[in-house]
């Protein structure tokens, strides 16, 4: 036994200090016996409104990732999952690799990031060529599909919402997603993808995957399902899309 409430697992989430959305997706699950212990990367100025403000914001968090990691393990987990996205795909594949052996040797802890999340989900769920969205500015953008690119995945479209901080990518309503994905979607598109821990996204891509018959992954889900497989968990959850009710 983990402990009395996390009898199967405990994992400890890194999450920027500005984000509302990543522990709210992971309870909602309602997986019995797993619980979560946050630390978080403290942003004081979350403006990220171009290239510019989003490397700054990207500095804080470099900054202040130690002191989250260190809280984190103050709860002796079993896992760490990376609850911000941005970094895991920065510097392409290479760069996520080494972002998670720094994370394993300053833990001793397996990890889980989004951008292998979402690598291994598109793998499992059979898809090549994809298309992308995220609350990002075109320097994130650019990584994300660098990544997905050098990792064997034709990236047809990424979008970008310009979100002007941090905060307002929670702030992001549901039916501006859904003209984002309208927007990408299209006959030869075979799952559309979701980055931005941030933005409340998991249960309208469990809508759309229903509504145009493809895999629409969103990255909370992505991470959770993840953490879960890789940790030799088999939970199926209803609600939180294709990947996490079948694989």
């Amino acid at each position: 036994m983990t402990n009395a409430v996390g009898t199967r697992a405990v994992f400890g989430v890194i999450v920027p200090s500005t984000n509302t959305v990543v522990e709210h997706d992971y309870w909602k699950a309602g997986l019995p016996g797993i619980t979560y212990r946050a630390g978080s990367m403290y942003i004081p100025n979350p403006v990220m409104g171009d290239d510019n403000d989003f490397q700054a914001l990207l500095g804080q968090i470099r900054a202040s990732i130690d002191t989250a990691v260190r809280d984190a393990l103050t709860a002796e987990p079993d896992r760490m999952v990376m609850g911000m996205s941005a970094e895991t795909f920065w510097g392409g594949v290479h760069g996520n690799a080494a972002f998670e052996q720094r994370l394993r040797d300053r833990t001793g802890l397996p990890v889980t990031t989004g951008a292998s999340s979402c690598r291994a989900a598109l793998h499992e769920l059979g898809c090549r060529r994809i298309a992308v969205f995220s609350p990002y500015q075109p320097i994130a953008d650019k990584e994300v599909g660098a990544f997905f690119t050098e990792a064997g995945f034709e990236v047809a479209a990424i979008t970008g919402l310009r979100c002007p901080t941090a905060m307002d990518i929670a702030r992001v309503p549901p039916d501006r997603l859904r003209q984002v994905v309208a927007s990408l979607d299209g006959p030869d598109i075979e799952a559309i993808v979701q980055v931005g821990t941030n933005l409340s996204f998991v249960a309208l891509a469990d809508e759309l995957e229903r509504e145009l018959g493809k895999p629409v992954i969103a990255i909370n889900s992505a991470t959770l399902w993840h953490a879960l497989r890789e940790h030799g968990l088999h939970d199926r959850v209803e609600g939180s899309g294709r990947l996490l009710r079948e694989h």
